[in-house]
């Protein structure tokens, strides 16, 4: 059976998805099918109800937070995100998406302004640099261009959401991530240092 909500760190996390646009030489699901002993490769990716079934099987209101994130890029499913979202937030419930930052790229067009109705705390990768070390390690299909619309997407993101946070993996170096320190503060988003798996 797909798992689409599944608990980690006392929080529940939605996994609307598979499809990403980067294939980082550092991600998870390089490396295992899943956490906490669910698998969270998808046979079918949810409708928006599935999911609401779910996190309501799960107690959501109990929950101090919901993320959407799971083995694949959510804003690949952005009508869902959406729907999903509006019902957490009519609940009470605090929402944040983590994200490639890339999905103005994905659907061509900017999405902030709709996601900030329904997500008050988003998480962006930052994870490198420069361009050029982003692509080498994060491998986007949008290619060297990805960095930069990661980057505007995250501007776009500072004055609408609640809070908007960029992070790296910790396996980048010190001086890297110094360098990125320094390009998130300028971006005016928080700054979070991550375990790479």
């Amino acid at each position: 059976m797909d798992t689409y909500v599944y608990d980690y760190n006392g929080k529940l996390y939605i996994n609307l998805t598979n499809r990403c646009s980067n294939d980082c030489a550092f991600c998870e699901r390089r490396h295992n099918d899943g956490l906490n002993g669910r698998n969270l490769w998808l046979k079918k990716e949810p409708a928006a109800r599935e999911v609401v079934a779910a996190l309501t099987a799960a107690n959501f209101k109990n929950s101090p937070e919901v993320v959407f994130c799971g083995y694949g890029e959510p804003t690949y499913r952005l009508a869902e995100l959406f729907e999903i979202g509006a019902f957490l937030k009519s609940n009470g419930i605090q929402t944040r998406l983590n994200t490639n930052g890339q999905g103005n790229l994905i659907n061509g067009r900017d999405i902030t302004d709709e996601l900030s109705k329904v997500i008050d705390v988003i998480s962006i990768s930052l994870n490198n640099s420069t361009a050029e070390k982003y692509q080498a390690v994060c491998q986007s299909k949008f290619g060297i261009a990805a960095y930069g619309a990661m980057l505007e997407f995250t501007r776009l993101c500072v004055p609408k959401f609640k809070r908007t946070v960029m992070s790296v993996v910790d396996l980048i170096g010190m001086a890297e991530i110094r360098e990125c320190r320094s390009i998130c503060e300028g971006i005016g988003a928080e700054f979070r240092v991550r375990m790479a798996y």
